[in-house]
């Protein structure tokens, strides 16, 4: 008898009742400042997975050992990123009431507020981990309060000061600089100040929201992105800082920013595969 053909992540093929972390995608661009793409990343990531191994010599750990459902892309609506936010909260607090976690695959960044808004109102003393390229903290681009370039801020309106703890930034405006020095913990350039965060972190126990945009690493190795910026760091530190995030008790996640026609070589999408794979495991090893 022959079945569906029906494509996952690689190694995420349980079934949703048995799952931990459930995985889905946002294929959203509308607010994208530069240039789009980014709506095909989930679906290049999960096609061109199967280019990997579901075993990570990084972690000593193999996918098919964890329970991980992939529940596919959901259909947004491309003229209003209110109407997608909702889809994206609404499918993210199914996941949180069934006592999985959610973790989001884009899109563009602006996604992650819609996942944001469903897992503060589980964990109303939500933290949030964010690396970036971008500080994501203009209270408007453009007159539009809902872009990527304000999905931070957007964050901030929810959680308040202190709780938002940003990494790898190196572009924005001046203002939004002034900003994260009174409202937020901000750590530009590299991942400076991330163990003793992290250690803060987990002595408290407190959940925390980590939210990856995959051009916080440099443009020689993430190409295929909709605003690339020079000076990011190496796959090998993202990796590093990943494993360390996850020490902490992670309630929801994200990965964002591929644009992989950007990258007609492949590499990019090839690189995001492996952050995600890298991550499931990280997350799935505190089991």
């Amino acid at each position: 008898m022959l079945g569906k053909n029906i494509e996952t992540f690689i190694g995420c093929d349980c079934e949703y009742e048995d799952a931990k972390i459930v995985l889905f995608g946002a294929p959203f661009d509308s607010t994208t400042s530069f240039r789009p793409g980014a709506r095909f990343g989930s679906a290049a990531m999960r096609h061109e997975s199967f280019g990997l191994e579901t075993y990570s010599p990084y972690q000593d750990k193999d996918l098919t050992d964890y329970q991980i459902f992939d529940s596919g892309d959901l259909e947004l609506c491309f003229g209003s990123a209110e109407a997608a936010l909702t889809d994206i909260e609404e499918h993210a607090a199914t996941i949180l009431r069934d006592g999985k976690m959610p973790l989001l695959i884009g899109g563009e960044h602006l996604v992650t507020l819609g996942s944001v808004r469903a897992v503060i109102e589980k964990y109303p003393d939500l933290h949030i981990i964010h690396f970036d390229a971008h500080a994501d903290l203009r209270d408007d681009y453009l007159g539009a309060q809902l872009s990527h370039a304000c999905v931070i801020r957007r964050c901030h309106d929810l959680v308040g000061d202190g709780r938002i703890h940003q990494f790898c930034i190196r572009s924005g405006e001046r203002e939004e600089f002034t900003f994260a020095k009174e409202h937020t913990d901000m750590h530009p350039f590299d991942f400076s100040g991330l163990d003793e965060l992290i250690e803060n972190l987990k002595a408290s126990g407190t959940p925390v929201y980590f939210t990856i945009d995959l051009d916080c690493l440099d443009p020689s190795v993430f190409p295929g992105t909709g605003t690339p910026e020079a000076g990011g760091v190496t796959f090998v530190q993202l990796l590093a800082a990943i494993r360390k995030v996850a020490e902490t008790n992670i309630v929801g996640a994200d990965v964002n920013e591929l644009a992989p026609m950007l990258d007609p070589t492949g590499v990019s999408t090839a690189t995001a595969c492996k952050v995600l794979r890298e991550l499931l495991l990280a997350l799935c090893s505190k089991e």
